[in-house]
């Protein structure tokens, strides 16, 4: 089984550096033609599926890269992107100055993360595993999943086994940025890390 996973295509939020989370914003210009790159570089690829998170922007995405194909989009909630509660919709320079030291936590020291309001990195660590031995269980040859940022982040620190603590040293993803792992009923295996060759 090969797994295909990427981040939705840039949004108008990610442009003006605001918070998402569960809230949502529209795809840019820029966001929608990245995903019709990435759709024409996977249009030989034979997926069985389609996963997505449940949020818009993911499945906006993920029904360009479908790219016409008679393919069902199977929305998962916990493929979302981690909750932010109150800080959805807030620039990331407001955040940081009305909670410093959580701020801090989020940014450097993830496994002290635990907002008031919103999820924990811990709390999205289980269910990122739970949607991924849920994926795991079908017995498709290639499956394709849509996400986010930092449900990506946790999506291949489970894969690479990297403990939460250490979780804010992969590089948060570029929009459409592809990654391909390996499963072979036992293991899985990173094959391409943040591929973003079809933006350039």
């Amino acid at each position: 089984m090969k797994i295909y996973f990427t981040r939705h295509g840039q949004t108008e939020w990610n442009v003006l550096g605001k918070l998402q989370g569960w809230k949502n914003s529209n795809l840019t210009e820029k966001g929608i033609a990245d995903a019709k790159s990435l759709a024409e570089r996977l249009r030989d690829v034979d997926f069985d599926i389609i996963y997505s998170s449940s949020l818009k922007r993911a499945l906006e995405t993920a029904k360009i890269l479908r790219a016409g194909r008679d393919l069902e989009i199977k929305a998962l909630d916990d493929l979302r992107e981690i909750g932010y509660g109150s800080w959805a919709g807030m620039e990331y320079e407001k955040v940081k100055e009305l909670y410093p030291e959580d701020f801090d936590n989020y940014i450097n020291r993830p496994h002290l993360y635990k907002p008031a309001e919103g999820e924990s990195y811990e709390d999205l660590y289980k269910r990122v595993n739970r949607a991924l031995n849920k994926i795991l269980e079908d017995k498709a040859d290639n499956i394709l999943i849509v996400s986010h940022g930092i449900t990506i982040r946790v999506l291949i620190a489970i894969i690479k086994g990297i403990p939460l603590e250490k979780i804010h040293t992969i590089p948060i993803q570029l929009g459409t940025a592809l990654n391909i792992c390996e499963y072979d009923g036992n293991k899985l295996k990173l094959l391409v890390e943040e591929d973003t060759s079809h933006l350039e």
